[in-house]
Order: structure tokens, then sequence, then C-alpha cells
């Protein structure tokens, strides 16, 4: 039975582990947060090397990928540069294709098939989800890009995907050179913290990820549109009962809860077979050979 597991530097309290089928391949997927705990983290990975068949690098991204080229965080690889023979997925690759794909994988889902349209979108931070990005500005009016206020703590709203391409552009040459302590944002984000609530307010559709939404969402979200990912049945339940109107989680749920891109890539990997990481031409293959969908919870 082939084994992924993703080492999260976030809380041991989303911890899973599920036994699931995929094409005939009985597979275990497992998730194992480690609070914050840098040293955990790293030892945790030696521990399994090798004797896993894909890690899924948690909390952390290795590269950020832009305009076909990948920049790397330094801080982020040395911590992981002891892990020899496991591929290591940082959820660069799906995101770059299921997520870049979400929509379009999840029409069969909504009301007549139909795609739908907001008027105005917010997403916290998407460096690091381009393919998130690039699919809700080809569905919306218009987009915010809040990178500059949640990740440097600059009151500077980006507005329109050309102007916050070219802030990436800008801003990707120092990236390599961030600190762990800017790229990663906390061990569980469920310290709620209302913040950016002009953003909320005025947008129909937010987007990005749940950690992010779970700390900074005000009490009402009224009729709005979420897209975001990894939810368990209680992020579910939060968000109906601050009045979202439908919720879609970019990658599939098994057994009550979605997995995050890490989790899901590293599955994939170890499916494969290959002891690498996939191509982005591999990972559409599969997607579109598993069937791999998003999850649409409608509440109205």
């Amino acid at each position: 039975m082939k084994h992924a597991v993703s080492v999260s530097l976030g809380s041991s309290t989303r911890d899973k582990r599920v036994e699931l089928e995929l094409g005939g391949e009985k597979m275990i997927v497992e998730r194992i947060g480690t609070d914050g705990d840098i040293e955990k983290y790293k030892q945790l990975f030696g521990e399994l090397d090798g004797k896993v068949d894909a890690f899924g690098v948690g909390g952390l991204d290795m590269y950020l990928r832009f305009e076909g080229k990948e920049w790397p965080f330094r801080a982020v690889l040395k911590v992981l540069e002891h892990v020899k023979e496991t591929p290591l997925c940082d959820g660069r690759g799906l995101k770059h294709t299921l997520e870049a794909r979400v929509l379009e994988l999840a029409r069969p889902q909504f009301p007549n098939g139909e795609l739908p349209h907001f008027k105005r979108a917010f997403i916290p931070v998407a460096v690091d989800r381009l393919g998130l990005a690039s699919a809700i500005s080809q569905v919306t009016d218009e987009v915010i890009y809040g990178d500059l206020m949640v990740a440097l703590g600059l009151p500077l709203p980006v507005y329109g995907i050309k102007n916050f391409r070219r802030v990436v552009r800008f801003m990707m040459p120092m990236v390599s050179y961030f600190p762990l302590s800017i790229i990663f944002y906390g061990s569980s984000g469920e310290e709620p913290a209302p913040k950016y609530v002009k953003y909320w307010e005025m947008c129909d559709l937010i987007a990005g990820d749940f950690l992010f939404m779970r700390k900074y969402m005000p009490e009402s979200i009224a009729g709005k549109t979420i897209i975001t990912n990894t939810t368990t049945a209680e992020n579910l339940e939060l968000l109906r009962e601050r009045g979202a109107k439908m919720v879609i989680t970019t990658t599939p749920r098994y057994d009550g809860r979605s997995f995050g891109t890490n989790m899901m890539e590293a599955t994939l990997t170890a499916y494969a077979g290959k002891g690498r990481r996939l191509t982005d031409d591999e990972l559409n293959a599969l997607i579109d050979e598993l069937d791999l969908r998003p999850t649409v919870d409608i509440f109205e």
C-alpha cells in the first residue's frame, strides 16, 4: 500500500489519516502537524525519509513560480536539505493545474451547470496561488489583491491582475531571502482577528488559503462565495453560520475533510510511483484520469 505523508508546520488539531483507493490503488494519505515547532518538523522529515512514497511540505512553500521561472525560498530549502530519498511536494504543481482549472472542474456542480460571475473579488494572498488568481480574474469584473497588506503590512491593495503581476515581477527577486517568520504565517490561524473588513464587505467573492479566511473573516459574510482549500466539517459550518452563499473547496473531500494541495500532490506523486515530483502535464493527466474535482457546498 502506498503511503503519502504531509508533514505540516501547522496545527496538529487538523491532523487526519485516511485510507482510500485511487485508480484501483489502495493508499494511505496522512497529515501530521507540528504546531509551529521547526525542530519537530525537521525531525519528522528525517525519520520518514525513504520510508514513505511522497512527502507533502505543509505550512511552507519551497518555491514560487512566476512567468516560467521558479524562485526558491532559501530558508525553507535549508530546513529540508536533509531529505534525500522521498520526493518533496509543496503543492505548487497543483496550484498551477488543479487550482487554475477549479471553476471548469467544478462546473457540473453549479446550478444549471453554468459558471458563476462575480462583480468583485478579494484575495488576501495570491502570490503563491497564481493559478487560482488567473482563474478568478476570468469570471470577475474586478479583483483586489491583498498581498502587500497581509504579507508585508503595507496599506496598499492592488487592483487588477495586470497590476498584480507587475508587483509580483518586482518582488520575486527578493522573496528568496525572506526569513521563515514571513513565509510561515501561524500554526493554526484559529485566533480570529477581523481585518481588511472593507474589502470583505465590498466583494461578493473571497478566495485564498483558509487560514487567512479564518483569521481575518468578519462576523458576517452574508451572500458571499468562498473559494478556498483544506476545509473540515467544522470549517464549513463556520462559513455557513457566517452567511456564506457557496463554498468551493479546491481539492476533493475524503472522510469529511479536504487536504491541502501539498498533500494531494504528494498523493498523486505516490500513486504515480515515479520517485520524483510530477510535471504539470502529468498532474493534469491524473486529474482527468482519476476525475479529481473540487467540492461545492451551496448553502442557499
